[in-house]
Parts: C-alpha cells; sequence; structure tokens
C-alpha cells in the first residue's frame, strides 16, 4: 500500500514484517522504473532510500471489509519529499481478479508484491501538481459494476503513478514510476467481530517501582500511559494492566503527582473489560518450567510506605470541648489495596507462547482450575481464534498473525504504514474466521504505541458486541499445543533466585529487611516479564546480577592502617563502610594472631547510612614488644558473614612507657641536682664576696 520505510517497531514479529516492507520499497522502486530522464537518452540512477524521494501509498478502508456488490472508495497519496515540485501525473487503481489463497500468500503480495493473478484497471485519475516537501491525495470511486462479480475473498490491489516528474535546477528531469499496493477484502458481513486486548504496562528506570517523577512524565499530556488512556476510551478493547501501575501511584499517598491519581481514577471508572497481569508483567511459563512450588509472590510494599505520606482524615464533626488526645494514626494500605484494579475480571493469566500441557497444569495448580490462559494460535497445532481446552485447562486463544500484523500498526506514526498494517490484518482476519465467528486479537506488550494509531486500530477491530465474560462462556474447541523447546530463560531465572537467596541472609543486617528484599524481588519479576525480547531478557537478568553482587559488597571493613602501639593500653580505630541507604546493624569479631594483645573480640556496630563509621576498639599489650596482627570480620546479628576480612598489623611498643618514665625521672633527677649544685655555688661566690667586703669597710671607718 506503500512505498514508505517504517521505523522499526518493538516486537520481533513486528520487526520482520516492517522490515520487509522496507524491502518491498526499494523492489517497487526499481521493478517498475524507479526515476527515469525524461529528456535525456540515458537513464539516470534510481534514487536510493535514503535519497529524498517521490512515494505512493493507496488505501482500501483501513481494515474495513467491503460488502459484496458494495463499491470501493479508495485514497491514493503522492508524497513528494524531494526539493522540486512534481508535476501532474496519472494514477491508476487496479484490482487482482483472483483471490489470494490464504494468509502466506497475503503476506508475499503486501511485503513483496509477488502474485500471479491478472490484474485488471479499475480507473485512472489525474494527479495535481504536488509541491516539494508536500502531498496530494486522489479519491477513487468504484462501483459495484466496474469491480464486476467478486466474490468473498481478499483480493491484491494495486495503485501505479506514471508521467510525474520533478525538475532539478541545472539537471534533467526525473520522471517517477511508482507501485503500490494493498488488498481489498470482501465479507459477507462488515460488522466488526472482534475483541481485542491491549497491555499496559511501564517500565521504571530503577527496575523497581515507579518513581513520583516518572509517574508525572507518563500520565501527564503527551506521556505514554495518557496517551494509552485516552486511545482506549470511548471504545470496548480489552485491557491488561500491569498492577505495579496503581500500586506506585498508591504508594506515594499524598506525594503522588496529581496527574497520575487522576489518570488511576479515569482508568478505573471506564467501563472496559479489565483485568491485572502478574505483578510487574512476569511471565509465568518460565516460573513453571524452573520447577517452583508456587508462583513468585508480590512483595510486601507496606515495608516501603513512609507514615508521613498518609496523613490521617481530618474529622469534621465539631467537639464541644476539646480534650487533649494523642495524634490520631492514619491506617496504611495493604498489598491488596495497594494492587487493587476495580471490577477487574478474576482468574486470566496472558504468559509468554511456549507453553505445554505440562505447563497449562501448573498453571492450574498456581492459580487454581478455573485459571483461563491467554495463548496466541501458533501455541497450538492447527487452531484458530477462540476458546480452546487442553486436557481440561481452559484457554482464550487470539489469532497470532492478525495480532502481530495488528502490534505493527499500532507502533506505526507513518499513515501509510498505519493503513498498510491494519489492512493486511483485515484479510489475515478473513482467513482465519470467514468473516463470521468472533476472533481474539492480541497487541504485543509496547510502551512506545502512537496513541492515534491504537485508537484507529481499536476503531477498526474492537467489536461492541464481543466481551471478555462472552468470550470465556463460548463452547470451547479441543486443541493440542504446539511443541515447545527448553526455555533458555530458566537458568537465568534460577540464577537471580540464588542472589535472591544470598541477598535475604545479608539483609537481617537491617532493622526491615524488606526495605532491601521487596524492590529486588520486584526488579526479578521485571527481568523475566513478558514483553521483554531475548536481547532485553539478557540485560535484565545481567543488571539484576550486577546489582546484586553490589548490595553484597555494600557493607564491609575498609582495610586498615598499620599501627604502633607505645603504651599497654590504648583504642584501636577500625572504619566500617556502609554504602546501603539505610542504617546496618554489625558484629565486629577481633582476633588477634598472637597472645601479647589482649583484645576486646566483640563490638557491636550501627553502621550510619552512605559512610563509614569509626570504631575504637580497646587493646593490651601483655608484654613488653612484638608484632601482631588483628584480623577483623563482621557478620549479621545471626551470624551471617558479611563483606571481606580485613587485617591490621599492629607493632607492640608497650614497655617503652616504663622506660621513658625511668628516663624521664633520670632527666628531672639530674636536672635537680644540677640546680642544687649550681644554687650551693652561686651562694658560697656571694658569701666570699661579702666577707671580702667587710674588712674594707672596717679600715674606712678607722680613717
Amino acid at each position: 500500500m506503500t512505498t514508505t520505510h517504517p521505523r522499526e517497531a518493538s516486537r520481533p514479529r513486528a520487526r520482520r514484517l516492517l522490515s520487509r516492507l522496507a524491502a518491498a520499497i526499494v523492489v517497487g522502486t526499481l521493478a517498475f522504473g524507479g526515476a527515469s530522464a525524461a529528456s535525456a537518452d540515458d537513464e539516470t540512477d534510481a534514487p536510493t532510500p535514503a535519497d529524498p524521494i517521490v512515494r505512493l501509498s493507496v488505501s482500501t478502508g483501513s481494515g474495513t471489509p467491503t460488502a459484496p456488490g458494495g463499491p470501493l472508495v479508495s485514497t491514493i497519496t503522492v508524497t513528494n519529499d524531494t526539493s522540486s515540485p512534481l508535476s501532474a501525473g496519472t494514477v491508476s487503481l487496479q484490482v487482482g481478479r483472483d483471490a489470494l489463497a490464504d494468509g502466506e500468500a497475503l503476506d508475499q503480495w503486501l511485503d513483496d508484491d509477488a502474485t500471479s493473478a491478472p490484474f485488471h484497471t479499475l480507473a485512472s485519475e489525474a494527479t495535481p501538481v504536488i509541491d516539494r516537501e508536500a502531498s496530494g491525495t486522489v479519491n477513487v470511486v468504484v462501483d459495484a459494476v466496474e469491480l464486476g462479480d467478486l466474490d468473498a475473498g481478499v483480493y491484491p490491489v494495486r495503485a501505479r503513478l506514471s508521467g510525474a516528474s520533478t525538475q532539478v535546477s541545472g539537471e534533467d528531469a526525473l520522471q517517477w514510476n511508482l507501485t503500490a499496493s494493498t488488498v481489498l477484502v470482501i465479507a459477507e458481513s462488515t460488522a466488526r467481530n472482534s475483541a481485542v486486548l491491549v497491555p499496559i504496562t511501564a517500565t521504571p528506570e530503577s527496575g523497581s517501582l515507579l518513581t513520583a517523577d516518572e509517574l508525572s512524565a507518563l500520565t501527564a499530556e503527551g506521556g505514554a500511559l495518557a496517551g494509552q488512556l485516552d486511545a482506549v476510551s470511548g471504545t470496548t478493547a480489552v485491557l491488561a494492566i500491569d498492577p505495579a501501575i496503581p500500586a506506585a501511584i498508591r504508594m506515594l499517598g499524598t506525594r503522588a503527582p496529581e496527574t497520575a491519581t487522576r489518570w488511576l481514577s479515569e482508568l478505573e471508572a471506564l467501563p472496559n473489560d479489565v483485568f491485572a497481569l502478574q505483578f510487574g508483567d512476569a511471565d509465568a511459563t518460565v516460573q513453571a518450567r524452573a520447577g517452583l512450588p508456587a508462583p513468585l509472590a508480590t512483595p510486601d510494599l507496606t515495608s516501603l510506605l513512609l507514615a508521613d505520606d498518609f496523613p490521617p482524615a481530618a474529622d469534621s464533626t465539631p467537639t464541644p470541648t476539646p480534650t487533649p488526645t494523642a495524634d490520631p494514626v492514619a491506617a496504611l494500605p495493604d498489598n491488596e489495596q495497594l494492587t487493587a484494579l476495580n471490577g477487574a475480571e478474576q482468574g486470566l493469566l496472558w504468559p509468554r507462547s511456549d507453553v505445554t500441557t505440562a505447563d497449562l497444569a501448573v498453571f492450574g495448580d498456581y492459580f487454581g482450575e478455573d485459571v483461563t490462559t491467554i495463548l496466541p494460535s501458533t501455541s497450538f497445532i492447527g487452531a484458530s481464534a477462540g476458546r480452546m481446552t487442553v486436557d481440561g485447562h481452559d484457554a482464550l486463544v487470539a489469532d497470532a498473525t492478525a495480532s502481530a500484523r495488528l502490534s505493527a500498526a499500532v507502533e506505526a506514526t507513518d499513515p501509510a504504514v498505519l493503513d498498510r498494517e491494519l489492512t493486511a490484518a483485515a484479510g489475515h482476519l478473513f482467513f482465519a474466521t470467514g468473516g463470521a465467528t468472533p476472533t481474539i486479537l492480541a497487541l504485543d506488550r509496547s510502551e512506545t504505541r502512537s496513541a492515534a494509531a491504537v485508537r484507529a486500530a481499536l476503531s477498526a477491530f474492537a467489536s461492541p458486541a464481543v466481551t471478555l465474560s462472552e468470550l470465556r462462556a463460548a463452547p470451547p474447541a479441543s486443541a493440542t499445543p504446539t511443541p515447545a523447546e527448553s526455555i533458555e530463560r530458566v537458568s537465568a531465572l534460577n540464577a537471580m533466585l540464588a542472589d535472591e537467596e544470598r541477598l535475604t541472609e545479608f539483609a537481617t543486617i537491617l532493622t526491615d529487611p524488606a526495605q532491601l528484599l521487596g524492590p529486588t524481588r520486584i526488579r526479578i519479576l521485571r527481568a523475566i516479564g513478558v514483553g521483554l525480547d531475548d536481547t532485553a531478557f539478557t540485560a535484565a537478568v545481567a543488571t539484576q546480577q550486577e546489582r546484586a553482587r553490589t548490595t553484597l559488597d555494600a557493607v564491609g571493613i575498609q582495610q586498615p592502617k598499620p599501627v604502633q602501639l607505645f603504651t599497654s593500653a590504648a583504642p584501636l580505630p577500625v572504619w566500617v563502610r556502609n554504602d546501603l541507604p539505610w542504617d546496618v546493624n554489625v558484629s565486629l569479631f577481633s582476633t588477634p594472631s598472637d597472645l601479647r594483645l589482649d583484645i576486646q573480640p566483640v563490638t557491636e556496630v550501627t553502621a550510619q547510612p552512605a559512610g563509614s563509621t569509626r570504631v575504637d576498639i580497646p587493646i593490651e599489650a601483655r608484654v613488653a614488644s612484638g608484632d601482631v596482627q588483628v584480623t577483623f570480620r563482621l557478620t549479621s546479628p545471626t551470624g551471617v558473614p558479611i563483606g571481606q576480612a580485613a587485617t591490621a598489623d599492629v607493632t607492640l611498643r608497650a614497655d617503652w612507657e616504663g622506660i621513658g618514665l625511668g628516663i624521664l625521672g633520670g632527666v628531672i633527677a639530674l636536672l635537680l641536682v644540677l640546680g642544687t649544685i649550681r644554687t650551693v655555688r652561686r651562694r658560697r661566690t656571694q658569701s666570699e664576696a661579702t666577707d671580702e667586703a667587710e674588712p674594707a669597710t672596717d679600715d674606712a671607718g678607722e680613717r
């Protein structure tokens, strides 16, 4: 239907479809002449997809079937991305007289322009002059007579542009001969007869819970969650919500952004059928294959609540005589209240597609025998969309091919790509159901959907006559699961759970271990999320394992410096490092390598968060001197080793204290003796001088 280049979709199937579409653009440009020189004998090189080009697309209803004998209304769009005007030309609309045989033939036609059907020209119209970097449309209406006697089916349709050229200053004119392909779906009934499942998820940067800033951005105008809510409002889409989203909003209490609380209120007010995904959109299949006795539970979220965010409600009843009372305490919500989805239908599970009969049995053990599992038709041999049972286990089956096309459509920002994928989805639905029985379509998990594209898809395919409860009550057909290979994700899950066990032991250093263990469990649940492809899964597991290693190394002893001990007793300083955001309680064990040093064996320490805490350990030398090593190690209050041991070199010079005092006493005594001698000599000298002066005085008196 178009020769444009769609951006890569977020899911593997969507990427394959759009990649094939990009290839079709190039094939179409080259096969039908590309651009040729109108005024020169030699043809110029055809423009590459990276060059500014002229693009052609055709629409035959954006997924809406045409009734037999009804008119065909088509819109042909010419887009001029070059830097010069495109001259007038002619477009013709052609239809293949032979219906496409099946979905494979449909994909070959849309993606590769491959079909053996003979084409008949229905109409030709002139195209207007199109300015540079602009678009023009031509509407073509073909009545039933011109269509001929086309029975119900899916027919190839193409549009051809000829005679239009662009003129670049100083160069020859380029003539554009282009084609675009689509299909015409003729069905006995044009009424929508399908349900569309729309998963709504949001992944936080931390891998745990959405923060207030993230919620503010996601639920504000233009945010991803706000756009998805706008897209599904007024439709009959079945919504599958990750309960981690409402939990993140409610946990903030009064700190929750106004846009987020309003978003949640509007979501709960929608009349749509709603059910909850597993917390963090965790995959139940990998848990079943890992042999877990029960599914990984949602962690205790109440330990992450802040009481200040939940002030008690003001009492509007006047009190006649105020009496002093204690401040009221607000009741904090529990896990069930935090994750609740009002009006949600219970007993639905939407895992990854690679399930076996044994997996379905485990799901029954996990969630009850009445659980209904949602799976694509590729999970079963020869199954079409609808309700199935496997050994008594209930399943709702979505048409895999049509769902993949629809998932690619809702990622599109180019209207031509959107129309192409919607039409492809309509064609696949025709082959899957014949247009008669209700069908289930399931969008891939995605957080990059176009809100406008989602609304267009739901308008075309979400039937108001098909509800979730009716699908679950429909008569089931028997089905056989496709043989599934072992899941490589099992070993990664087991490795993360082993890390979680070590963190559980490590967390005994905290007053409230759930502050660490709650976010850890959430990150594990998100790491096995259904929506993660293999690349994203590998990255999420690696991130979680690195986070676990960093956490286990967050508390330890800083390497002590060598110590010189000059007294028989003194405090020995040791620094305990704590990189966690909480206080930690540890026991510091000190063991000397020699009995010459007596040291306090155990010291209880409360290390401050995000820093180092100094601990002074009393030591005492038992003998004169020597070199001693002191080994320090930390344990939790329950005896779990924490961090690595550290060793301090202590040099004992305890006898220096006595020697120093003796020397000091000797020096003082010597100084006293010298002072005494000096004083005596001074007095003797003064006495002799007095004796010599007295005779002289007497002689003077006699004269």
